[in-house]
């Protein structure tokens, strides 16, 4: 018969081989959930892609709604009715870009013949600069060059069919995010709170916390992109204009919109001021821009960045950059464009899942 222990003994040690495998299991359960979670991540992510003018549309429906929500809450508070609210702001929004869109397309029209010489022109100065500066550059080789270049541009547009197909579904999605943006305007805190209510009650004030710390962030962040884009448009638009730049305008809103793709995208857009520049109006005045580019940008990235948005998302800039790269080659423009604020907003909202009861959403983001 085995040994029978009394009160005073001390309790039989544990199996040798009893806590590695304890640990092991765990770690096999981890690793279990992870893959679970990847691989339903990868399924949602298809069933996105697949219903992308969909999805886009929701999206850009949350940016807009974000951007103006302060507005429509404000008149809510001066007892505006919540549909006129959010009507007012949708009417708003779509003036704006129907004005600005007239506008540009008024003054490109104005402008097109008067570009398409001086881009004859300035395409004959840069051969001929090419040619002379550069040793051992055969003209017949840049010609042959330039036409492979313009060629394989041919190709690569879409055809009519593909375009008309691309110009349906654009429309479609675009009159999808008015509808869904006055909806999310009038109804959007009653919509997350029905969501809530179907959430289990144990998690109920923790998953509520969460969402609105999320909100709070993105409304951070489309506020402080939303300055930024402008800061950018002002400085770089108003030296296209002093130089009497051909669609100046355009190249100012392209600046704007672009902007909203953090680190690339007003990169890109004073590139192509600059290449617009030095086609049409010489090297002299390219380099200006160029210059006026860099100032810009150092303005945004020293002091516009650490004031408005490193406080409002609190994401360093490598890892804004690592998004901006993957949202990229997993989306395109699209990627780019939400890959930032994607991140900060799941941030955050796991920020506020783990936070102590008792705390106000908007006070995290000015921690």
């Amino acid at each position: 018969m085995p040994p029978t222990t009394t009160a005073g003994d001390p309790p039989t040690p544990a199996p040798v081989g009893s806590r590695p495998s304890a640990t092991l299991v765990r770690a096999a359960t981890t690793a279990a959930a992870l893959l679970v979670l990847a691989l339903a991540a990868a399924v949602v992510v298809r069933i996105l892609t697949r219903l992308a003018p969909m999805t886009m549309a929701v999206i850009a429906a949350l940016l807009l709604a974000a951007l103006l929500g302060p507005l429509t809450e404000r008149l809510k508070r001066w007892r505006v009715p919540a549909s006129l609210a959010a009507l007012t702001g949708v009417v708003g929004l779509v003036g704006v870009l129907a004005g600005t869109g007239y506008l540009i397309g008024r003054r490109a029209t104005s402008e097109l013949d008067n570009l398409g010489t001086q881009v004859v022109e300035g395409l004959h100065r840069l051969r001929q600069t090419a040619v002379d500066t550069l040793p051992g550059l055969d003209a017949r080789r840049l010609d042959d060059i330039v036409g492979s270049v313009a060629a394989a541009v041919r190709t690569s547009l879409p055809s009519p069919v593909a375009g008309a197909t691309g110009a349906a579904e654009f429309l479609a999605a675009a009159l999808l995010t008015v509808f869904l943006l006055f909806f999310f305007l009038r109804d959007g805190d009653a919509m997350w709170r029905w969501l809530v209510r179907r959430t289990p009650r144990r998690r109920s004030d923790r998953i509520d916390r969460a969402g609105r710390t999320a909100w709070h962030t993105l409304q951070s962040y489309t506020h402080g992109t939303a300055v930024v884009a402008a800061v950018d448009a002002i400085g770089i638009g108003a030296v296209l204009f002093v130089l009497r730049v051909p669609l100046a305008l355009s190249l100012t809103i392209l600046t704007f919109v672009s902007a909203f793709v953090p680190i690339l995208g007003a990169t890109l857009a004073g590139a192509a001021a600059a290449l617009v520049t030095l086609v049409t109006n010489g090297l002299g005045d390219a380099i200006v821009v160029v210059i006026a580019v860099i100032v810009v940008q150092q303005v945004e990235g020293n002091v516009l960045q650490p004031l408005v948005m490193r406080r409002a998302i609190r994401i360093h800039p490598v890892v804004t950059l690592l998004a901006v790269t993957a949202g990229t080659l997993l989306a395109g423009v699209a990627g780019a464009l939400i890959a930032v604020p994607l991140c900060a907003v799941s941030y955050h909202a796991v920020l506020g899942f783990r936070d102590k009861p008792g705390g106000d959403p908007a006070d995290q983001n000015r921690e």
